[in-house]
């Protein structure tokens, strides 16, 4: 069966790099943490990953909940919560299938009934951009879904057991993501879980600073570009072009420099 996540665009993608990922990611681990440190990049990376699918509380606003308890309407705070519940549970655990479908509990507690809280979904799926309404594309049919989630997982372990090279992690990881949302296995919360999974891909490859990388924050600040890069493959899941892949996988490797 032909592998979801292609080695074969690797040499094409580590071209297009005009990034020292290395020397970046250094700057990463030589951060002073404070012990506030990954309550304040955790919830960053909440929010703006919850604003890719369209919360209304703003940025700023969620670090002031979280690092100084400020209290908001629960509409506001509810789904940013069960995320970033997600991600604490994920920096405590090692990434497994089983774990990751924990987080999906969390994830999806005000998103979805409780039958449908970490299982796969039973109906057709068309991805849609929040901004603008607009369908994207359509996710993996029905009577694929739960062959292709697993055929995913069984990738993602192989690789979780390999040598790679930091290039080659950063690499994975985004096409780790780009494969999971063109999936979309979940009746919701694909777009904040398939983030959380590139996220915590890295940590178990990088080690824990990998949580401090500002992917989703970059994501959502060239949101534009997030929907524009993942529509280039085309709208039909079973005819998706990874050719043109490289512009989506080169925005991994560009959060490391994001805001310098």
């Amino acid at each position: 069966m032909e592998k979801l996540i292609k080695h074969e665009h690797f040499k094409h993608w580590k071209s297009m790099l005009d990034i020292d990922i290395q020397a970046e990611f250094s700057d990463i681990e030589k951060i002073k943490l404070e012990p506030h440190s990954f309550t304040f990049y955790t919830s960053v990376s909440v929010m703006s990953s919850s604003k890719i699918e369209g919360e209304q509380m703003e940025l700023d606003s969620y670090v002031k909940h979280k690092m100084l308890n400020i209290e908001y309407l629960p509409e506001l705070t509810e789904k940013p919560n069960d995320l970033y519940k997600a991600y604490l549970f994920a920096k405590e655990n090692k990434l497994t299938q089983k774990n990751f479908l924990q987080t999906h509990l969390f994830i999806a507690a005000h998103l979805l009934p409780k039958v449908q809280q970490g299982v796969m979904r039973t109906t057709e799926m068309l991805v849609m951009e929040h901004k603008t309404g607009r369908i994207q594309y359509e996710a993996a049919p029905l009577r694929i879904v739960n062959e292709r989630y697993k055929q995913l997982w069984q990738e993602i372990e192989i690789l979780l057991k390999q040598e790679l090279s930091i290039e080659e992690v950063f690499y994975n990881a985004a096409f780790i993501h780009l494969a999971f949302v063109n999936i979309h296995p979940f009746g919701d919360g694909n777009g904040r879980i398939s983030r959380l999974l590139e996220k915590w891909f890295l940590a178990e490859k990088l080690g824990e600073r990998a949580w401090y990388i500002k992917s989703e924050k970059h994501y959502y600040k060239n949101v534009n570009d997030y929907y524009k890069n993942l529509a280039r493959l085309g709208l039909f899941y079973e005819a998706l072009d990874y050719e043109k892949s490289i512009p989506f996988l080169l925005m991994l490797p560009k959060s490391l420099i994001f805001e310098k």
